[in-house]
């Protein structure tokens, strides 16, 4: 599989575009129709207006103080309702059951239920900066980090709106790039957490498993983006690939657990869940929270801007907020017609199917998790894998007039995101290697597998 994508890598060079020397010039986008039937994006100019250092609650309609209005990176976004029947855009046709964390890829890659090679591969640390960023998740991995009782007074929170953008800000300061805030879908909670946890100080084999009793109103989102100048260098699935998603596991871990613990100091419930110790199935809390649609890469979630390029991490709490909507910025209609992402996975896992199947009482593509998670555990060609999130048209864009013109086309319906493909593959956008951008170090002869 990796022999046939280097070789269509090969074959569509001649064809590819200079990205850079096509943005310098701005020429050829108005050949091709695209000044003039779009309007730029609105920018909020007066959020640098504002007094930095007066604090006053953000206005009506605000999304925060520090971000006054949230960056769709062009993208046109329609808002869903909640109810019965959806999940932002994904269809609901059945009871959605609470699945089992020791059901995940990884957690069966850890029992030795996908192969011995893919257990060896999980447990042996194959690449220095990805060992180094592992290492740090298990000080915060604890119980006693992402929980604990709330103070024992409760501070009024007369305001829940002002409160939301209070805590949007919060995360911003603390270096989310983007949060959320949803009502929290009981169906996202897992039925039982990993005991010990996978990637916790005290992990070891058997895995057992605890009940999850928690039930709260409220799940706010946050989210780190991937270095993407990183990822336009890299393969997706060479030494970086883990060490991408690591260090912003290890961001958004860190970001939540501080907001849990902030929201326990005003008297109420909080409790974070990131990499190292989950309650929460992260996606259905991600679309709740209007911080993306599900995807064909099969259960995550695309964000509008940053597409796959990022990682999540979440807090669950009985505070007094508002909750978001979730959004519909087309990327149903994108993936059906798109299928890059199917084209060059390594693991041959992403289906190019048109139509969704029914799974656990949702509709979704029929992706097959388990050879994804074969593929990033055994991967002897580097450390893990992301080939899915460098090649995505909503992941590999730069910040610049031509990608926000191309993303706000590709959000209305299947032709315009057909239409977007087809740039997106004229000018080698996720398929290219752009060396310069190659910071990091290879050892490969760690890659390979100790049996």
């Amino acid at each position: 599989m990796l022999d046939s994508i280097e070789s269509k890598k090969e074959s569509e060079k001649k064809f590819q575009v200079g990205r850079r020397g096509f943005l310098k010039a701005g020429a050829a986008a108005a050949a091709m129709g695209v000044l003039g039937a779009i309007k730029a994006p609105a920018k909020i100019a007066e959020a640098a207006t504002v007094n930095k250092f007066d604090y006053t609650s953000p206005s009506k309609g605000q999304w925060s103080k520090l971000r006054p209005e949230v960056n769709y990176g062009g993208a046109s976004v329609k808002y869903a309702e909640y109810n019965d029947q959806w999940l932002g855009t994904s269809k609901i046709v059945g009871t959605v059951k609470n699945v089992s964390e020791k059901d995940m890829g990884f957690s069966l890659s850890a029992q030795g239920l996908l192969g011995e090679k893919s257990q060896k591969g999980l447990f042996q640390p194959r690449y220095p900066l990805g060992k180094a960023l592992s290492f740090t998740m298990k000080f915060i991995g604890g119980d006693i980090a992402v929980a604990g009782a709330p103070a024992p007074e409760k501070l009024p929170i007369p305001d829940p709106e002002q409160m939301s953008k209070h805590i949007k800000d919060l995360a911003y300061y603390l270096r989310a790039d983007e949060v959320g805030i949803g009502k929290m879908p009981e169906f996202a909670y897992y039925s039982h957490q990993m005991d010990p946890q996978l990637f916790g100080s005290a992990f070891k084999l058997p895995i057992g498993e605890i009940p999850v009793t928690e039930r709260m109103p409220y799940v706010i989102v946050v989210a780190v983006e991937q270095h993407l100048e990183t990822y336009l260098a890299s393969t997706g699935y060479d030494g970086i690939a883990n060490s991408q998603s690591s260090r912003c596991y290890h961001a958004t871990a860190n970001i939540s657990v501080i907001i849990a613990q902030y929201i326990r100091n005003l008297g109420y419930n909080a409790r974070a869940s990131h990499f190292a110790n989950y309650l929460v199935v992260v996606p259905p809390a991600a679309i709740a929270a209007g911080m993306g649609e599900l995807a064909k890469v099969g259960d995550c979630a695309a964000h509008p801007r940053m597409g796959f390029r990022n990682k999540m991490a979440v807090i669950t709490t009985d505070l007094p907020l508002v909750p978001d909507q979730p959004i519909d910025f087309g990327m149903q209609d994108f993936c059906r017609v798109c299928n890059k992402c199917a084209d060059n996975c390594p693991a041959g896992a992403i289906t190019h199917d048109r139509d969704y199947v029914e799974h656990n009482g949702y509709l979704r593509w029929d992706s097959d998790f388990k050879k994804c998670s074969i593929f990033r555990t055994a991967n002897e060609e580097g450390y893990f894998c992301g080939r899915c999130v460098k090649v995505c048209p909503w992941s590999s864009k730069e910040d610049s007039w031509f990608h926000e013109a191309g993303v706000w086309i590709g959000s209305h319906g299947e032709s315009s995101a057909s239409f977007l493909k087809s740039i997106d593959d004229i000018f080698g956008y996720g398929t290219e290697e752009i060396e310069k951008y190659k910071w990091w170090l290879e050892w490969p002869e760690l890659y390979k597998i100790k049996m």
